[in-house]
């Protein structure tokens, strides 16, 4: 076995070990259940506030706006993700998965809340920029002592939001519609190689232009990009009417009865939902605290409470229309299909002859999109870990990850960045859990005003 192939084992074992196990999705769901009863449930109930608030006009120049820091986070978590990570929720856990997606996600809205108001609270400004993250709430809110557990975040935050996933998504989306057989070489390693040289040099030409510029693209294309994906599957389903409802039945029943899963376990449908959610909408994980954390607003509370919109719209609405893509139109039950080619065949199927373009566009806005946002993220853990002035060393790292996507498995993309995510859980709800009575603190004078 060469090393290339061990190293890809252990990630996958690695991966399968921390989120087939009891103690994360513990961990993120009983986090988001402790926030729940703490708050009694208030986040959710004064929920419709987050949209009053990205409405806001600010026209300083010192972060992002409330809206154009929704929109960054929307931008980085509604993505392939929503597309082709449905569909493979689906083809491991069945229909009923989707519905522990959305367990999982009402509790990350309310752990996004506390996450990212806490992650204002203690954000820093650089250079008349304000940036934060669950690397600076443990070590400004919790002391020194707690610093190896934000240098873990961090090391592992630089592998868990690259674009691997998104370049290899592209790749296939790219292969399977425009390029299918017509290879230039017979070795589809450089084909696809050629793909991801493109995507990097697209993406570079944004990257580089830093924060403000990266909010300013991403909150004009993330309203857009959800806006058309949804008259798609709104069209899929008018198609196919008389399955919306019969198909919104499955996903509740077959949460609960796991019929439609290999081996009927229940407890496996859980952990794929909520493991899928979590790839999805990046709850708990830690990400959204840091670009939330240059938004210009004065209270974290109001800012918390934004961060709230991401979950739902991604997994809520985008990963629900996605699933009845899928459901309505019977491609889940080919088992040749897997990811982005489950979905590829539903808009086919609907759609013969503009359909997988339409798709195509969709998949190459989705990605696109994130990968502008995400090399912030890594951006920050890279300041946080080497200094302020090595951060812009991380957009060459990232662009070198966005070829090696290109050529890498599916198994290996996904695996790679769940085994990153998971364990930057750990240090993001540590650290929101004990200091929780700050964030509660805050929002009961808060939403006192409201009253």
């Amino acid at each position: 076995m060469d090393l290339i192939s061990f190293f890809s084992d252990l990630i996958i074992t690695s991966a399968d070990f921390l989120w087939n196990g009891p103690i994360l999705i513990s961990l993120l769901i009983g986090a988001g259940l402790y926030f729940s009863v703490r708050s009694k449930l208030a986040p959710l109930l004064y929920f419709k506030h987050s949209f009053k608030l990205i409405s806001k006009k600010d026209n300083s120049e010192k972060g992002l706006s409330s809206f154009e820091s929704a929109s960054s986070q929307i931008a980085g978590i509604v993505g392939m993700g929503n597309i082709s990570g449905v569909a493979i929720a689906i083809s491991l856990g069945g229909p009923g998965a989707i519905f522990w997606m959305w367990v999982t996600a009402l509790f990350g809205m309310v752990t996004k809340f506390y996450t990212c108001s806490l992650s204002v609270l203690y954000r820093k400004k650089v250079d008349n920029k304000f940036y934060g993250g669950p690397m600076i709430v443990i070590s400004k809110g919790l002391g020194k002592k707690w610093k190896p557990m934000a240098i873990i975040f961090c090391f592992f935050g630089m592998l868990g939001v690259s674009p691997i996933f998104q370049s290899n998504q592209i790749v296939e989306v790219v292969n399977a519609v425009i390029i299918k057989e017509n290879f230039l070489f017979d070795d589809k390693f450089y084909n696809d190689l050629i793909i991801g040289v493109f995507i990097a040099i697209l993406v570079s030409s944004v990257i580089l232009g830093g924060i403000k510029r990266i909010g300013k693209v991403a909150s004009k294309i993330a309203p857009i990009m959800v806006l058309v994906y949804m008259i798609m599957v709104f069209y899929i389903m008018v198609i196919h009417y008389d399955m919306v409802l019969p198909s919104l039945i499955l996903i509740i029943t077959d949460a609960f009865t796991a019929n439609s899963v290999l081996g009927g376990s229940i407890g496996s449908i859980i952990l794929i939902g909520a493991r899928r959610a979590s790839f999805s909408n990046e709850a708990g994980i830690g990400t959204a605290p840091i670009i939330h954390a240059s938004s210009k607003t004065e209270n974290p509370v109001e800012e918390g409470l934004v961060s709230m919109i991401g979950p739902f719209v991604d997994t809520i609405i985008v990963c629900t229309l996605t699933a009845l893509c899928v459901l309505v139109t019977g491609s889940w039950t080919n088992y040749n299909y897997a990811g982005i080619e489950m979905v590829n065949y539903a808009f086919s199927s609907s759609m013969p002859n503009f359909g997988p373009y339409i798709l195509l566009f969709t998949t190459l806005t989705f990605a696109i999109s994130t990968l502008f946002s995400l090399s912030f993220f890594g951006e920050r853990c890279t300041a946080f870990l080497f200094g302020e002035k090595h951060s812009p060393h991380y957009r060459v790292f990232y662009l070198i990850l966005i070829l090696i996507g290109s050529v890498s498995s599916l198994k290996f993309v996904i695996s790679l960045i769940d085994l990153s995510y998971g364990i930057m859980a750990f240090p993001t709800l540590i650290s929101a859990l004990i200091l929780a009575p700050k964030v509660e603190k805050m929002a009961k004078d808060y939403f006192k005003k409201l009253n």
